[in-house]
């Protein structure tokens, strides 16, 4: 049985998260991905292969997000980023970890390395979502779209079975967090595994983070099948032989 706790941010701010018992280092640090939370089948698999391992794990859960304290409408990119860095500095304190993002996650993560460049040893990028606010949002909402929101401050987007609420405080301070035109410099390695089939973030979306990191040791895995999220069995099991080949070279 997977035991979540809570971590207190602020007086009126907890946030989940999901670790292990490990304390030796590296950690695996999860990020995941647009409403979604730390209960997802990525964060289990790779809690059990940190098990496996003997390595520490810990998956943080956003404001706004699953069982997390706070509304997922006044919640954007710096402040889930800044909720992961404070998780990170309290849990982690000095040791060194391994980053694994998960569609939205990758763009909290690439955030993370303007605090915690000396701590990072790896990335790992699953259907990296960096700026798809602006780019795959935004940009494609029609003008009746973005007057609604404008005028309401919000706008109420289906896609499939699910419905987002799109603030426009939410628009605005993406544009805030452009991680695209930065240069990383660590040398290490880092890895993106894209379906081939993601009709939710094209792979050029991986190839762009990539071109981010000048120094690393860099990697492209394309799916052929692979749809967005990449949670069947048989994807999980290549993104946990992925971490596993960033982490060898560690350990």
């Amino acid at each position: 049985m997977n035991k979540y706790k809570f971590l207190k941010i602020s007086s009126s701010k907890k946030i989940r998260y999901l670790t292990n018992k490990y304390k030796e280092i590296p950690y695996v640090v999860f990020l995941h991905g647009f409403m979604s939370d730390v209960e997802g089948d990525k964060p289990k698999k790779i809690l059990r292969y940190c098990k496996k391992k003997k390595i520490g794990f810990l998956a943080v859960e956003y404001s706004g997000h699953g069982k997390s304290s706070g509304k997922f409408t006044n919640g954007n990119v710096s402040k889930w980023t800044n909720e992961v860095k404070i998780a990170i500095h309290k849990i982690l304190k000095k040791n060194k970890f391994f980053l694994v993002g998960s569609s939205m996650g990758s763009w909290i993560a690439l955030n993370q390395f303007k605090f915690f460049s000396n701590q990072i040893l790896g990335f790992l990028g699953i259907g990296s979502a960096p700026e798809f606010l602006e780019n795959l949002m935004w940009k494609k909402f029609n003008n009746k779209i973005k007057n609604e929101i404008k005028k309401k401050g919000i706008y109420n987007l289906k896609y499939g079975n699910y419905e987002y609420p799109i603030t426009y405080q939410l628009i605005k301070d993406g544009r805030k967090n452009k991680v695209l035109n930065k240069k990383i410099i660590n040398k290490i390695y880092v890895t993106m595994i894209h379906g081939k089939k993601d009709e939710v973030v094209p792979v050029s979306y991986s190839r762009k983070v990539l071109k981010v990191f000048k120094n690393a040791n860099k990697k492209l895995l394309i799916i052929k099948n692979g749809d967005h999220s990449l949670s069947s069995k048989r994807n999980l099991n290549k993104i946990t032989k992925e971490l596993n080949n960033i982490i060898s070279n560690y350990i």
